[in-house]
């Protein structure tokens, strides 16, 4: 553990920021979840609306930083590939 003030400060600080990150990858990954079994067990509605859902939650992570922009990009085009597929989106 650290000693010197600075230091317990800067653990604490890391200790809130994975609290934060980890909450936020939680809901990421729950929205891929979501569209993932919409799409797995369709019910016959549209599912744009569940992707602009799930896009935005994607792109708040990684506006946070807690997912890269890249892994941002990738996921949203995976989802948006994945609903073009069975022709639920745009």
């Amino acid at each position: 553990m650290a000693n010197h003030k600075s230091a317990l400060k800067r653990a604490r600080q890391n200790e809130d920021r994975r609290m934060r990150n980890k909450s936020t990858k939680t809901r990421v990954k729950t929205a891929i979840k979501d569209i993932r079994a919409a799409v797995a067990h369709p019910s016959g509605k549209d599912l744009t609306a569940d992707l602009n859902n799930a896009k935005s939650i994607i792109d708040k992570a990684a506006k946070k930083g807690c997912l890269h922009p890249n892994t941002a990009a990738r996921k949203i085009s995976r989802m948006s590939k994945l609903l073009n597929s069975i022709g639920n989106a745009e």
